[in-house]
């Protein structure tokens, strides 16, 4: 009886000792080979893990500014003082072409410009909702924005506020996160330079007298802005006029001559 229960012990103890053994040579076997850098730029990353760029999170993101795969300016969140940290990790400098991007809402028609078609009664205050009602919301302008705050729900920056009636981004605030982008129902918000001279203030697909009853500020399609920009940064896309702020020289023309004042 003792010597099975010795027996069972040497055994059970050998398989235990084996199975240590292949383990620990199996990790050094298969082990993956992390780079230090990546546990230093996760470090210089402002670990919000937003994933405004592209990738699930600040670690993830790290892997691939290792990689090479993302330059080293890849957070939007952190912007140039992460970018030139990280380069500096990674024994580079960081561009200092790179563009600050920030969130612009396209649309102007605020409280004084516009009217309701009526008067909106529901206990749920939100956007995302409000854009089934009837006329996709209570506002004169079926395109314009509705000033219930989803966007300024999302921002974890403070960069947004409702003014009003409509929302207006802080440019000073924002670190083009873009949560607030993704969460307009009727894509009003979209990313600009953070120096640009001017922007286009409303997003209405109507053209003509259908703009001019709803709003006093809305975008008629007239292409005069086109017409008067000296370097044809401004193309028209269907109704809306866009802006290509690369060939854009800042010279406020296009503001001026606007007969509508949806340039701003």
């Amino acid at each position: 009886m003792g010597a099975d229960i010795l027996f069972s012990a040497l055994m059970v103890g050998g398989v235990g000792l084996f199975v240590g053994i292949f383990l620990s040579v199996a990790s050094k076997k298969f082990a993956v080979k992390v780079d230090e850098r990546e546990a230093e730029v996760i470090e210089a990353l402002p670990g919000a893990n937003c994933g405004a760029c592209g990738y699930s999170g600040c670690a993830a993101l790290a892997a691939a500014i290792v990689k090479g795969e993302v330059p080293v300016g890849a957070c939007v969140v952190g912007q140039a003082p992460v970018a030139e940290a990280v380069a500096k990790i990674m024994g580079g400098e960081a561009d200092p072409n790179a563009v600050r991007m920030v969130a612009f809402v396209h649309c102007t028609g605020d409280c004084d410009r516009t009217t309701e078609k009526y008067e909106y009664s529901g206990s749920e205050k939100s956007c995302s909702v409000i854009s089934f009602a009837p006329g996709k919301g209570p506002k004169s302008c079926s395109f314009g924005c509705m000033g219930f705050g989803d966007c300024v729900n999302v921002c974890e920056y403070g960069a947004i506020s409702i003014q009003h009636g409509i929302a207006v981004v802080d440019p000073d605030k924002c670190v083009d996160c873009k949560k607030c982008m993704k969460t307009c129902p009727k894509k009003l918000i979209t990313e600009v330079p953070y120096d640009k001279a001017v922007a286009i203030g409303c997003l209405s697909l109507d053209r003509g007298k259908p703009v001019i009853d709803v709003c006093k500020v809305g975008c008629i399609s007239c292409t005069k802005c086109v017409q008067t920009c000296p370097k044809e940064a401004i193309q028209m896309n269907g109704n809306i006029p866009v802006i290509d702020y690369e060939k854009c020289v800042k010279c406020g023309l296009c503001k001026k001559n606007c007969p509508r004042k949806c340039i701003v």
